[in-house]
């Protein structure tokens, strides 16, 4: 079976890498472009965002293989009792809504409530289809809470729509979402396999981070492509879900909080987004206005560049999904002593870090090469005198490297 999620992965993997550059190519034609048109947007230039289809294909090419293979070798059978084929069409019934509304969006853009409208349909459809939040464990106290058929509903469709625009607001910089579905698909992939998970959602689960793996070259810093909507919208409701089946039916202590952990980072600046629009806009209809709060533009206002950002919070998310893992295979305090480690470590390392950055100030490093044009040093092969500061080399200066503009530069 393991040899089968193997090849899964890299069919995924490869599927995703060889469609990507075509999407690039459509991207253009049809005009899903992303244009830095306010001060919210990181990037500098048009970039395409239609790398969801690329994604969505190989993970659904990675699942049916996954589906025939295991389900000729016996390990499956989604006829069962617990009615996988249902629970399966329900998803991709969903996944095709919310990816036609998602389509529009990348295209001209639609109103927050009407894509809104689109996730809650996406979701109703998955619930009446059998996929819910039955129950959940409180730490420290024996026994699960049962949950009354009208709660359980409400719940899952928050979540599922909760985690679908969590993935969706974190995707602000060069890779930040897509990595971070990756650190959460394996995080939560480790979990499964140890706590005994239904098969199905270890096989999502695995079509999920291959397709990302191989359309993560083309997304991190510097971009080639955006995942859009499509792709973001998509990994948020396929994480949500599989989730969802991935603890069902199981008894194990904690098991049920440990997807919300391991998918802490972009729940946390979801929450703290919709508190912050919130207080800002004194209304409901705040939530949905755009700010330039979230976790990683806050990174980029202290000094970092854009890929020490991503690797930052990279580093994160990796945390939350250790913690998560040590909890459920450990105890709770040995993932509080873990935690309290993490936290020490990155205390320390704060003052240190940004005392370096300081030192860096009016650095700029070209996003296509790396090369980093210090004002102390200058360019003097071009006539770039030491001492000149980035703002005031001419606009006809371009990288000693590799020959891009200015515009290709950003701040470090």
């Amino acid at each position: 079976m393991w040899g089968d999620i193997a090849i899964a992965f890299l069919l995924a993997f490869i599927t995703s890498f060889v469609l990507t550059p075509y999407t690039i190519k459509i991207a253009k034609k049809i005009g899903a472009v992303d244009i830095p048109k306010d001060e919210r947007r990181m990037h500098i230039k048009a970039m395409p965002k239609f790398g969801g289809p690329a994604i969505i294909i190989a993970f659904l090419i990675s699942t049916i293989y996954l589906i025939i293979t295991t389900s000729i070798e016996g390990n499956l059978n989604i006829f069962g009792p617990e009615n996988y084929i249902v629970k399966l069409l329900g998803f991709l019934g969903g996944a095709v809504l919310l990816s036609i509304f998602c389509y529009f969006d990348d295209i001209k853009g639609i109103n927050p409530l009407v894509k809104l409208t689109g996730q809650l349909i996406a979701a109703g459809i998955v619930v009446a289809c059998g996929i819910r939040i039955d129950y959940f464990d409180v730490p420290f106290l024996e026994g699960n809470i049962m949950l009354s058929n009208v709660f359980s509903i409400f719940l899952t469709i928050i979540w599922i729509v909760g985690i679908t625009n969590a993935i969706n607001l974190i995707d602000g910089l060069d890779g930040l979402s897509t990595g971070i579905a990756i650190i959460s698909c394996v995080s939560l992939l480790i979990i499964f396999a140890l706590n005994g998970s239904p098969l199905i959602a270890i096989i999502i689960i695995t079509a999920l981070v291959g397709a990302l793996s191989g359309f993560l070259p083309f997304n991190f810093n510097p971009a080639k492509t955006f995942i859009g909507d499509i792709g973001s919208n998509f990994i948020g409701y396929t994480l949500s879900i599989v989730s969802i089946i991935g603890i069902a039916k199981t008894a194990t202590a904690f098991v049920v909080v440990l997807p919300i952990i391991v998918l802490g980072l972009p729940i946390f600046d979801t929450l703290s987004a919709i508190i912050r629009r919130l207080i800002k806009g004194k209304s409901l209809k705040a939530v949905f206005q755009a700010d330039k709060g979230h976790l990683h533009h806050r990174l980029i206002e202290k000094g970092l560049s854009q890929k020490e950002a991503v690797l930052l919070l990279y580093g994160i998310s990796v945390a939350c999904g250790m913690f998560a893992v040590i909890l459920f295979e450990s105890d709770i305090w040995k993932a509080i002593s873990f935690a309290l480690m993490v936290i020490a470590v990155v205390c320390i390392g704060y003052k240190e870090f940004f005392k370096m950055k300081e030192g860096e100030k009016g650095m700029y490093k070209c996003m296509a090469c790396g090369y980093i044009y210090d004002p102390e040093i200058g360019d003097p092969d071009s006539g770039i005198e030491p001492g000149t500061k980035f703002e005031d080399i001419p606009d006809t200066w371009v990288c000693p490297l590799c020959g891009v503009g200015k515009d290709m530069f950003e701040q470090i």
